[in-house]
């Protein structure tokens, strides 16, 4: 894979970044369409060439108790950060829509941000089964 490549001068030098082709996923079961809103306005804040797939409304796969419709959707974008400092930024959103560790037990996920690949490296291979990421 070519990874792209960006060159910015800066303070009379110029640095090299090497940009990293970043897939993820976006999905919520409670005031989803605030939270997904949130998820989309402060992704393009922090990554400005994200590009959405469509949202779509799915079952919860793995919950029992809180049967909610998911909304869900894909993005994908370029970076120069690593995959650790995207993840970071993805939970700083999560916290931002009022996800709290004791919501999972009640099976309540306000905004849940996952990369599933970065370049070539498949992250989350159980998530790119789904039928909604094909965005």
């Amino acid at each position: 894979m070519v990874i792209p490549l960006i060159y910015i001068y800066f303070a009379d030098k110029i640095i090299k970044m090497e940009m990293h082709s970043c897939f993820i996923c976006i999905g919520s079961n409670t005031y989803s369409e605030k939270n997904m809103e949130l998820a989309r306005k402060e992704l393009q804040r922090f990554f400005p060439d994200i590009v959405f797939g469509k949202e779509v409304e799915t079952k919860p796969l793995l919950f029992r108790k809180n049967l909610t419709p998911f909304h869900n959707q894909t993005g994908r974008f370029h970076s120069s950060q690593s995959s650790e400092e995207i993840k970071r930024t993805c939970k700083q959103i999560e916290r931002q829509a009022g996800r709290m560790p004791e919501d999972k037990s009640k099976e309540i996920v306000k905004l849940d941000i996952d990369l599933v690949q970065y370049d070539d490296f498949i992250l989350k291979p159980e998530d790119m089964q789904r039928p909604y990421m094909k965005g």
